[in-house]
């Protein structure tokens, strides 16, 4: 396995409360950790841990206390979390791993927040259905971005970190994992995800419209795209951005993809230079990213050459095999330059379809593809069979 400076991702309710918990990440022989300050509503599994062994996260929250003057007089802010995380989780979890030899930096969900869209509705994405994504800020709204740079600089920029992973920032859409989905039985792949991921809010549709396209005109022929799709006549599966413009046409594709590059890119631009005006010098801004732009979610699609241009690296989604790291890492080359870190995100969870124990094959493709460091999704879920393999596999 190529030596390649390696996190590990962990959530603060792994850490505080079991003493033996940082160290035990340490000897797994990881670098650094990838620890979770702002983070969306989920159900965790805690294996080793003295106290429980399913945590509910509730709602969206930061898991450190906000500051009080930077959110004043504010609609849309940032809640702390209930008792998964209270008072500063962050700082003492971030304080036990520094303890332990470990570098902390801090990881930042941004646009994914459903307690933001239950109780603002108005900024949630609406797609062309005129169905609310109550998951997904429409990151085209001025009060949504405000929102989320200002988080970004304050969840980003915690004592004891070194640097911060910033995740959804861009646009999220319709894929999400949520409590008893049942949107499987059509399948939808690049093509249809886009087009039921467009947004028609009223701050989109002024943004097509200042592009030359009727809105309501525009809304009707995504319908009309994906009415095939949804009738069977259609493969729902195609992907790539030829897919797109076969189900909508080259014209609108190109139309929309120009107003949500845009729209993610700025965004973008302003968050990390927002980071750096908050943080020390030398302070790592990494993006969870896709190298396509029309992809939406978690790992938020990006042109490459602008959002390296600002960006200290991406943080790349390389599981699934030989063809997802090519996907991934390839794109990027023509864009790097000295100093980019290009960082492989690869799941050691057995459970989750992660493969541990060919984490040494898996990490040498990614480093022969450009890779330069490497992400461990997720060393608080995993087993302790799955993490004996990280170990064996780093050792």
């Amino acid at each position: 396995m190529p030596t390649m400076r390696t996190s590990a991702f962990v959530y603060p309710w792994d850490v505080v409360g079991d003493p033996g918990a940082a160290e035990r990440i340490a000897a797994l022989g990881v670098q650094q950790v990838t620890l979770a300050s702002a983070y969306h509503s989920t159900r965790a599994l805690t294996p080793r841990h003295p106290r429980h062994r399913i945590v509910t996260a509730e709602h969206s929250a930061v898991l450190y206390p906000p500051d009080e003057q930077r959110w004043r007089g504010r609609e849309l802010r940032p809640h702390p979390a209930g008792d998964w995380a209270p008072g500063d989780a962050f700082g003492t979890a971030a304080r036990a791993l520094a303890a332990a030899g470990l570098d902390v930096h801090t990881w930042v969900v941004l646009a994914h927040n459903s307690r933001l869209g239950a109780g603002y509705p108005a900024t949630s994405v609406v797609n062309a259905y005129g169905d609310r994504y109550p998951w997904a800020p429409c990151i085209a709204q001025p009060a949504v971005r405000a929102y989320l740079v200002d988080l970004a600089a304050e969840a980003a920029v915690r004592p004891c970190a070194g640097g911060t992973e910033l995740e959804s920032l861009g646009w999220y859409g319709l894929a999400h994992l949520h409590a008893h989905d049942k949107i499987a039985g059509v399948p939808l792949g690049d093509a249809a995800q886009y087009l039921m991921s467009l947004c028609f809010c009223a701050h989109c549709q002024d943004g097509y419209a200042g592009l030359g396209a009727d809105p309501a005109v525009l809304a009707a022929a995504v319908r009309r795209a994906l009415a095939p799709v949804f009738e069977g006549d259609a493969p729902g599966d195609a992907a790539g951005l030829p897919a797109i413009e076969k189900l909508l046409g080259a014209e609108l594709t190109a139309l929309t993809l120009t107003w949500r590059t845009e729209t993610a890119g700025s965004l973008q631009e302003r968050a990390v230079a927002a980071v750096r005006a908050a943080a020390a010098p030398g302070f790592q801004v990494l993006m969870h990213a896709d190298p396509a732009p029309y992809r939406c979610g978690a790992n938020a699609g990006v042109e490459p050459a602008r959002v390296l241009a600002h960006a200290d690296g991406l943080v790349l989604p390389c599981a699934g095999g030989p063809a997802a790291r090519e996907a991934m890492l390839t794109p990027l080359a023509p864009h790097r330059r000295e100093g980019t870190v290009l960082a492989a995100n690869l799941t050691v969870v057995s459970g989750m379809g992660g493969s541990p124990g060919t984490l040494a094959e898996d990490a040498a493709h990614a480093a022969a593809l450009g890779a330069t460091e490497l992400r461990l999704y997720h060393v608080g879920l995993a087993s302790d069979a799955d993490l004996r393999a990280v170990r064996s596999a780093l050792a």
